[in-house]
């Protein structure tokens, strides 16, 4: 069974991933904790509500910020 990927732009990086997959499913396939991340698509900040439903296709680009805890 061959497995069809995409190439798309991570954190401004040529990245290849499976098609098919909505932006949580990305994020989740790439390891991040998609609670804890922000996410720019192609130039525009995606309110979380919207990534499930969010296919990701050739050539988007994405920019993921991690979103780190601490202070004084």
């Amino acid at each position: 069974m061959t497995t069809t990927s995409i190439a798309i732009r991570l954190n401004g990086e040529a990245v290849t991933c499976p098609a098919g997959l909505s932006l949580t499913q990305l994020l989740e396939h790439l390891g991040y904790r998609p609670q804890l991340v922000v996410v720019e698509f192609n130039g525009e900040i995606l309110g979380r509500a919207h990534w499930s439903e969010q296919p990701v296709r050739e050539a988007d680009g994405i920019e993921v910020v991690t979103i780190v805890g601490g202070g004084s």
